[in-house]
Formats: C-alpha cells, structure tokens, sequence
C-alpha cells in the first residue's frame, strides 16, 4: 500500500492526501509537480526513476488505511 508521504522532498509542499500536485517514483520518492517538472525534469533524483501523479486514496479508506504522517527532505534541496 502507498504511504501517501505529507510533503515534497524538494520544497517541503504540503502534499495532502487528496492532492493533484504529488509525484512519486516506483520507490515513492514524493515530490510536487512544480518541482517534478521544472526543477527535476520529471525524473526522480534519488534513484532517477520515472515521476509520476500519485494515485489519490478514497477518503473512505483513509480512516482505515492513514497517509504517513513522516516527512522526508533533502537536506541540500534538489537545485
């Protein structure tokens, strides 16, 4: 199951659940789509996989299956 992380890894965007702007890899690496696009040119900088829109989890299965709560960010940024 996806965690749904919180934030962008690049710009610390919060990244609710429900968003439109979140973009993961296969390894669910998350990032916004406006860093995804024009800072990260659509590819992930850790393992350098493909990113793409996160599928939105139905708020009904939210209160049985939570999004992670862990916010990950690099530490240099990703500029």
């Amino acid at each position: 199951m996806l965690q749904l992380r919180p934030n962008c890894e690049c710009c610390d965007r919060d990244l609710p659940p429900e968003s439109t702007l979140a973009r993961i890899c296969s390894f669910e690496c998350t990032f916004c789509a406006p860093c995804a696009d024009t800072v990260l040119h659509g590819a992930c900088p850790n393992c350098g996989g493909e990113l793409v829109a996160r599928p939105r989890r139905p708020a009904a299965k939210l209160a049985a299956h939570p999004a992670s709560t862990e916010r990950v960010l690099k530490a240099a940024g990703c500029r």
